[in-house]
């Protein structure tokens, strides 16, 4: 199966789905370039989705990817919690908030059947999954639109379970990406290795196509990945520059600062295995805490944290979402930035 038939896409580039960092402009932007945009869906509610999905559609009558979360829902723990919360109390303190008025966010989703009956309406012709694959009748319910299935494997063993279980395709995901780890079958760090070298184990053990992804950021590594297999590649950290992005400001400084040289898998942010430039509240409780609780609960407890320190200026709270290779970070459109990386010249049209 080539490229086209997969995707329905020119171009070898599929943007990386990027919570918080992204609305539909940046999916917009890479689909109309000729590549494949993709919409971070696990935070967003069935109404948000439907109004995100609806303003997408309206911009590109190209192929697009929607991406979900597949994680079980811990049990609540209320005495980890509890020790979470007494664990950042100087933090709030120190900021002025009151770490006993601390609400519910909107937290990150799995895939369900209401996302599923809002997504019937659109029609979306790729769908992709982090930490496994839904229950079959959901998978189903793709298959009979005509959606094709993608979702993350870390491992060689977890490439094999997503063929077995009816992925169509493969995302590769070497251990230099940025943002959450898409590991299911074992949360064992030591199992995670870089993207060369993670990548042609799984071309050689999965007959289904392979999606490259981790510290992949100009065209020279586009073509390594394409050589090693992969028939297209998948790239976050370079996009997050774009004008398209809606990364925060202290986001951007940091992008653009020598504190890039520095990233390391945190917990604290949510829970889960996570890459992010390295800031003090990574330094003092981590990277990898054992008070956090469970994914994706720690993140309800330190939002309050972000959003004061991100209005005073400060990104000592913030998940500073990056993989280990920035040096494709640009800030100009996404649709030249797409370009770039297939190695076309983004100031003339695609013949």
């Amino acid at each position: 199966m080539n490229l086209k038939e997969l995707l329905g896409v020119e171009l070898p580039i599929i943007q990386a789905p990027m919570a918080g960092v992204q609305n539909h402009e940046l999916a917009v932007a890479v689909s109309n370039a000729d590549g494949l945009g993709s919409l971070p869906c696990a935070m967003l509610s069935p109404e948000a989705l439907h109004k995100e999905l609806s303003a997408l559609t309206a911009k590109t009558s190209n192929p697009f990817n929607v991406n979900f979360f597949c994680h079980v829902p811990p049990n609540p723990d209320a005495e980890r919690e509890k020790h979470w919360r007494q664990t950042l109390a100087p933090y709030f303190i120190e900021v002025g908030l009151d770490v006993n008025a601390i609400s519910e966010g909107a937290g990150r989703r799995p895939f369900s059947a209401e996302a599923a009956e809002v997504l019937e309406g659109f029609k979306p012709p790729v769908v992709s999954f982090h930490f496994g694959l839904p229950a079959p009748e959901l998978m189903a319910r793709i298959r009979g639109w005509g959606g094709t299935i993608i979702s993350t494997a870390t491992t060689v063993d977890e490439a094999r379970w997503l063929e077995v279980h009816g992925a169509d395709a493969i995302i590769a995901q070497g251990l230099e990406a940025g943002g959450h780890r898409g590991y299911f079958l074992s949360k064992d760090l030591n199992t995670q290795v870089g993207t060369f070298a993670l990548l042609p184990q799984i071309v050689n053990a999965v007959s289904v196509p392979v999606i490259a992804a981790g510290g992949i950021a100009d065209s020279q590594g586009v073509i390594a990945a394409r050589e090693l297999g992969a028939i297209a590649a998948q790239i976050g950290t370079a996009y997050l520059l774009c004008d398209e992005a809606t990364t925060s400001p202290v986001h951007r400084a940091a992008l653009q600062s020598d504190r890039t040289k520095l990233t390391a898998l945190t917990n604290v942010f949510s829970g889960g295995a996570a890459r992010g430039i390295v800031n003090r509240v990574m330094r003092e409780l981590g990277p990898i805490s054992p008070d956090a609780p469970e994914f994706p609960l720690a993140a309800t407890a330190i939002a309050p944290l972000r959003g004061k320190a991100e209005n005073m200026g400060s990104g000592d709270f913030s998940p500073l979402w990056a993989g280990q290779n920035v040096s494709g970070c640009k800030a100009i459109s996404a649709m030249a930035l797409t370009r770039e990386l297939a190695g076309l010249r983004s100031d003339f049209p695609r013949n």
